[in-house]
């Protein structure tokens, strides 16, 4: 494989989103959020709305989000079976297109877990961008209409959610840094200098 995929998980206000986005127009390559729900749909025949469904079932079922299903390579389950849609399924078709992209082409995976999923791959640099409190809720407040107690909650209950799908389906702690190859501290570095710090690792891992 000749190609690099980032792949970034992000505390809500750090800004990862942003700094992936960054990444991938200055380096010119594609990005991939929620459409990966799209692409799955595609690959796999089962509705889009089914895959957003089964997030906001695992982000609305606290029992749930106690579990864990750990994703194992090459756990697809056929159609005609009775599993066919369920929630291991689903994540295993995303898995299946994030892998895809993997072997394919330069770019960029916000979320989704895909650190873990593209785990073996050689090519994979893989960035967890946290942030301070203060940073991380000045920033949201800036975007949303709410006030500082609302977003305050909203921030927690989103990191929380993402810390669970995350646990879900790897077994492993979200926030643990030993998951990723970089951490960066957007609210002290910035935004454009923690592209250039993705940068600078992959131009000494891969020179």
């Amino acid at each position: 494989m000749d190609n690099i995929v980032v792949t970034i998980a992000r505390q809500y206000g750090s800004g990862g989103k942003t700094i992936g986005q960054m990444f991938a127009e200055k380096n010119g390559m594609p990005w991939y959020d929620m459409d990966l729900a799209k692409m799955a749909s595609e690959e796999s025949g089962i509705k889009e709305e089914l895959f957003r469904e089964a997030d906001e079932k695992l982000k609305n079922s606290p029992l749930l989000r106690l579990t864990t299903d750990v994703y194992e390579d090459g756990d697809l389950i056929p159609p005609g079976s009775k599993d066919f849609v369920s929630a291991r399924n689903l994540f295993n078709y995303k898995a299946k297109i994030i892998k895809r992209l993997a072997e394919t082409e330069n770019c960029v995976i916000i979320g989704r877990a895909a650190d873990f999923v593209l785990r073996n791959y050689p090519n994979v640099v893989s960035v967890f961008v946290h942030a301070s409190d203060a940073f991380n809720l000045a920033r949201a407040m800036e975007r949303n209409s709410m006030t500082e107690a609302e977003m305050q909650k909203f921030i927690h209950q989103t990191n929380r959610y993402r810390a669970d799908y995350y646990k879900h389906y790897t077994g492993r702690d979200w926030v643990d840094a030993r998951n990723y190859d970089l951490c960066l501290n957007s609210g002290k570095l910035g935004f454009e200098k923690c592209v250039e710090e993705i940068e600078a690792y992959i131009k000494v891992r891969f020179s």
